[in-house]
């Protein structure tokens, strides 16, 4: 049993409508659901809840409401951020949809796939692809991350450049909110103008005013034709630039276009097994650049050949290398995808994910490398990321041989240094990754005035004993973890 067990009214309800396989409690059960991807937070919980449809989900959710009891959705627990972690006291329940996973329909005339939350994004891509079609995100953690964590955080990965962040791909919801109240937004509508669009307001909300059920995902065609290259540069600089002179020639051609800094590549290369650079030698930094058509006959590779070689010819680029087969695509972009692992097999890491506009990135990279470095004599410095969308994971490890404590210790110190640069350049203290709970004291300061005011409006209509995730996007009260938002004056 957990530390902190349930009222017997609400346990014997909850295990009768879930059933044992619903309804966890052995610690040895819910600990993996306590514990975020990083090992950064370690929570506790009175009890996994893993309802099996909306109805379950919407009954589960009631309950606990009526109860009083704070719930912390989760998907495929793959934040960055500690988003989907349970605090320390025990009080709280995780609902978890993993046991929803139907794709229920996928629609060839719209374009369209509706899933079920639990659904990952692999799993999606799949269906997607064995009807000829494009499920165009893509992210490092597809495997386990699922469609309703996705549509939580507002997830971006490598093809937004093309296609845009998980909120551009979503037509439909439905979901949970606090009180149990299903939302039914599943409407195939591109054009719906009908008052408020309230599915963007679940959309990035980390699971602070419901729980995601089902969606409504929008598709494309499959590519029939892709060209990808591996690009040795000088810098952030040197990178922009040859992104620019793709978008000269053929901006609809381009899916992805990624950077890696020389630190994060060596530590790919040295750390994770089955990587390796193939180039004469190493760089400095590196463009992982993807273009992708659905016309079988496209020219994608003259148009790959020709700025490649101009950019060789001017000295843009030092080495390049296209892939000549699929399983070559697919061992460039493990050089890129591993680079989260490759850091956390290194050490210690703090992370960074911040978006500046296009043309401060190599600002940003400079000068918060020097920040840094200064503050921490030996930090490996390992940006990397979606460029082409100013998205970049200005991530920090640990000097080699420094004790891991130690240096998470600083955590806040080396954000803050970063974060002072992003706010100066007009940027974002989160891109894609989410606040949390790892970001929320930066609210405050970053997202204050009439901004934040909003925010707490809202959360309080729809949350107002503030039981759906709590302690996320806003800073907890200090010794409880559960901050009850002030009513404001209307």
């Amino acid at each position: 049993m957990p530390e902190t067990a349930l009222p017997a009214p609400l346990h014997d309800a909850l295990l009768a409508l879930l059933g044992p396989a619903g309804f966890l409690t052995d610690t040895t059960d819910t600990s993996p659901f306590c514990t975020d991807w990083r090992a950064l937070y370690h929570g506790r919980c009175a009890a996994v809840l893993r309802p099996a449809t909306t109805e379950e989900c919407a009954q589960a959710v009631a309950l606990c409401h009526d109860h009083g009891v704070p719930m912390v959705p989760q998907g495929g627990n793959t934040s960055m951020v500690g988003g989907a972690t349970p605090d320390g006291s025990g009080r709280s329940v995780v609902v978890s949809t993993t046991r929803m996973r139907r794709v229920i329909a996928i629609e060839h005339t719209d374009l369209t796939m509706t899933v079920e939350a639990g659904v990952t994004l692999k799993a999606a891509q799949d269906a997607a692809a064995a009807e000829g079609l494009l499920l165009p995100l893509s992210i490092s953690s597809e495997g386990s991350a699922d469609i309703g964590g996705i549509l939580s955080t507002n997830a971006g990965g490598n093809n937004t450049v093309r296609y845009g962040n998980a909120r551009e791909l979503a037509l439909g919801l439905e979901a949970v909110l606090p009180d149990g109240t299903v939302l039914d937004l599943m409407r195939r509508l591109r054009k719906d103008n009908t008052g408020y669009a309230l599915r963007q307001l679940l959309i990035g909300a980390e699971g602070t005013l419901g729980i995601i059920t089902r969606a409504i995902i929008q598709l494309q065609p499959a590519p029939r034709a892709r060209e990808t290259a591996l690009c040795a540069v000088a810098d952030a600089k040197a990178a922009l630039d040859l992104f620019a002179a793709f978008r000269r020639e053929d901006p609809s051609a381009i899916q992805a276009f990624e950077f890696m800094s020389g630190v994060s590549m060596a530590l790919v290369n040295t750390l994770v097994e089955g990587a390796s650079l193939p180039l004469e030698q190493p760089a400095p930094a590196y463009a992982l650049v993807e273009l992708a058509s659905p016309r079988a006959g496209s020219s994608l590779r003259d148009l790959m050949e020709d700025v490649l070689g101009q950019a060789l010819e001017s000295g843009l680029v030092s080495d390049a290398v296209l892939a000549e087969s699929e399983t070559q695509r697919l061992e460039l972009w493990k050089l890129r995808e591993e680079h989260a692992e490759a850091q956390k097999r290194a050490g210690a890491s703090v992370k960074n994910d911040v978006s500046v506009p296009l043309p401060a990135i190599p600002t940003l990279i400079a000068e918060a490398t020097k920040a840094c470095e200064a503050l921490i004599p030996g930090i490996r410095v390992a940006p990397f990321g979606h460029i082409g969308d100013g998205n970049i994971h200005f991530n920090l490890v640990q000097p080699e041989g420094a004790n891991p404590e130690t240096f998470l210790a600083r955590d806040h110190d080396i954000m803050d240094a970063v974060a002072a640069i992003v706010r100066r350049l007009d940027g974002s203290f989160s891109a894609e990754h989410g606040v949390g709970q790892l970001k929320t004291y930066l609210m405050p300061s970053w997202r204050g005035g009439a901004e934040l005011t909003t925010m707490h409006r809202i959360k309080n209509a729809m949350d107002p004993t503030n039981l759906m995730n709590p302690g996320k996007i806003f800073p907890p009260d200090r010794g409880t973890g559960h901050k009850i938002l002030p009513k404001l004056p209307t």
